[in-house]
C-alpha cells in the first residue's frame, strides 16, 4: 500500500495546487521586491513591478537568475530577510568557482525537512525503519536534509556521514539499517565492499536506498539493486533551492515528483530562454515559492530534462520530472558532439563493467580526444593482451554506436581508479578552452 507523508498536498487536484501556487507566487514576488535589491533591479530593468504578476501564467515575464548572479551577489546580495533571523547556511562544493552560500530560517529548514520526509515515505519509510544517512554532513546539504527528513518520519537515524566504509557496513548490519541514503557511486562502492566481505543481498537488512547528488543511469540503478537487494530511489535537489527533496521518486520509479507546492518548475530553451510547452526537453528552472532567507525566483538549474503530468500509479498528482540526462554545464562538447557521462556509463554497464570509470578529455593538434578508462571486474581481469584488446574494441564500438564518435578505451586493473565517498569525479577535462 502506497504511503504519503502529506497526502492532502501530494494528491491535491490540479485546481487546488494552482491555487496554492498562485497565492504563494504573488506573496514571494512582493517579498523579493521589498527585501532583495539585487532582484528588484533586475525586475526594474524589465519594466516590471509586483503588480504585473497576477498568477503563475505571468511567471515567464520575470527575469531568470543563474549561478553567475549568485557569484556576483555573494555572500549577502540575495538574502531575503534580516540576518539575525537566519539560523544556518549550507554551501556547494565550489568546484567551478566561488561557493554558493544559501541561508535558512527555522521555517525554511522545517519546510526542507518536510520535503525530505515525503521522499523517505515514498521509499516505504515509516517510524519502524532504521535510516542510515551516509551523505556528507557539514556544509553539504545531503546529510542535514535527509537527517531532518528521517527525524520527521520517526525513523531511528544513523548519522554516519560519508567515509569509513567498513564501519558503515558494521552499522548497517548491527543496527539493522533498512534505508540507506548516499550518493549512487558510494552505494555502488558499499555493495562492492560487502561482496568482498562475502555478504550477499540476503545477508543485508537494507530494503531501500535514496540516492542523489550526481547523475546516474538506469543500468547503475539495476546494478545497485541487485548487489544490495534493495529498491533504489532517486532524489533531486540543489543547495540553491534548499538541498535534496526538491523532487523524489515513488514506487513507480519513472521520474521524480516535484514538491511543486514549494518549488514551481518550468522548462526553457537553454539558448533562447523561451518557455517550452509541457513535455518538451530543455533546461529546468525553479522558483522557490516560500523560502524566506534565500528566495530564488526563476533559477536556472542547468539540468536538462522534461516534465510530465501523466497519471502515476502511486496516486500522487505532483508533476514529474524525468531523471536529468546531465547538466548542460556538465555536458561535454567533443568534436561538435554533445556527450553526457551518463551515456558512457550506460554502455559500460550494458557490457558487464561496474560503474568505475574516468573520462579524460584533451586536445591534441587542435582535435578533441576522448579517453575512457574502465576498470575490469575481478572476474574478467586477465593479462591476456589479445583478450583485453578484444574487450576494448567491443567498448569502442558500443560507445561509437551511443555517442556517434570514436573514443579510445583503456581497460585498467580492478581497484585502480580512486573510489569516491561523496560525489564521484568522472571527468577530467585537460583542454585549454
Amino acid at each position: 500500500m502506497e504511503r504519503y507523508y502529506q497526502e492532502e498536498i501530494e494528491r491535491a487536484s490540479r485546481d487546488e495546487m494552482l491555487a496554492i501556487q498562485n497565492e504563494k507566487l504573488l506573496k514571494q514576488v512582493r517579498h523579493v521586491w521589498d527585501a532583495v535589491p539585487y532582484y528588484r533591479k533586475k525586475m526594474e530593468e524589465k519594466g516590471l513591478t509586483p503588480d504585473d504578476i497576477k498568477s503563475v501564467d505571468d511567471l515567464g515575464k520575470l527575469p531568470t537568475l543563474s549561478k553567475a548572479d549568485l557569484r556576483e551577489a555573494y555572500p549577502y546580495g540575495l538574502l531575503g530577510c534580516d540576518l539575525k533571523k537566519c539560523v544556518r547556511i549550507q554551501s556547494t562544493s565550489g568546484t567551478t568557482g566561488k561557493r554558493v552560500v544559501a541561508f535558512y530560517t527555522l521555517e525554511d529548514i522545517d519546510l526542507w525537512e518536510e520535503c525530505c520526509a515525503r521522499a523517505i515515505t515514498a521509499a516505504g519509510g515509516t517510524e519502524e525503519d532504521v535510516c542510515q544517512v551516509s551523505y556528507g554532513y557539514g556544509l553539504f546539504t545531503g546529510g542535514p536534509g535527509l537527517n531532518g527528513g528521517s527525524h520527521k518520519v520517526g525513523c531511528l537515524t544513523i548519522p554516519t556521514s560519508s567515509g569509513n566504509t567498513d564501519r558503515q557496513i558494521m552499522f548497517i548490519n548491527d543496527l539493522g539499517a533498512t534505508i540507506l541514503c548516499c550518493t549512487p557511486s558510494y552505494a555502488a562502492y558499499l555493495g562492492e565492499r560487502m561482496k568482498e566481505m562475502g555478504l550477499g543481498p540476503d545477508d543485508i537488512p537494507l530494503k531501500a536506498g535514496i540516492f542523489g547528488a550526481e547523475a546516474w543511469s538506469e543500468e547503475m540503478r539495476h546494478d545497485i539493486e541487485q548487489t544490495l537487494g534493495i529498491k533504489a530511489f532517486d532524489i533531486y535537489g540543489l543547495t540553491e533551492l534548499s538541498g535534496p527533496g526538491v523532487s523524489f521518486e515513488c514506487s513507480e520509479q519513472s521520474g521524480m515528483h516535484i514538491n511543486e507546492d514549494h518549488f514551481l518548475p518550468e522548462i526553457i530553451d537553454p539558448d533562447t530562454g523561451e518557455v517550452l510547452p509541457e513535455g518538451s526537453e530543455g533546461e529546468l528552472v525553479f522558483t522557490a515559492l516560500d523560502k524566506e532567507a534565500f528566495p530564488l525566483i526563476r533559477y536556472r538549474t542547468r539540468d536538462i530534462c522534461s516534465l510530465s503530468r501523466e497519471k502515476c500509479s502511486c496516486g500522487r498528482t505532483l508533476v514529474k520530472m524525468k531523471k536529468p540526462k546531465g547538466r548542460s554545464d556538465d555536458m561535454l562538447i567533443i568534436r561538435g558532439v554533445n556527450v553526457f557521462p551518463s551515456q558512457i556509463e550506460t554502455v559500460l554497464l550494458n557490457h558487464g563493467y561496474a560503474a568505475n570509470y574516468q573520462i579524460i578529455v584533451d586536445r591534441v593538434n587542435n582535435t578533441d580526444t576522448l579517453d575512457v578508462q574502465v576498470e575490469m571486474t575481478p572476474e574478467m581481469f586477465t593479462d591476456n593482451l589479445g583478450e583485453i584488446e578484444k574487450r576494448q574494441k567491443d567498448l569502442v564500438d558500443g560507445l561509437k554506436s551511443m555517442l556517434g564518435l570514436k573514443a579510445k578505451v583503456t581497460l585498467v586493473a580492478p581497484k585502480s581508479i580512486t573510489r569516491s565517498e561523496g560525489k564521484a569525479v568522472r571527468v577530467i577535462d585537460k583542454r585549454k578552452i
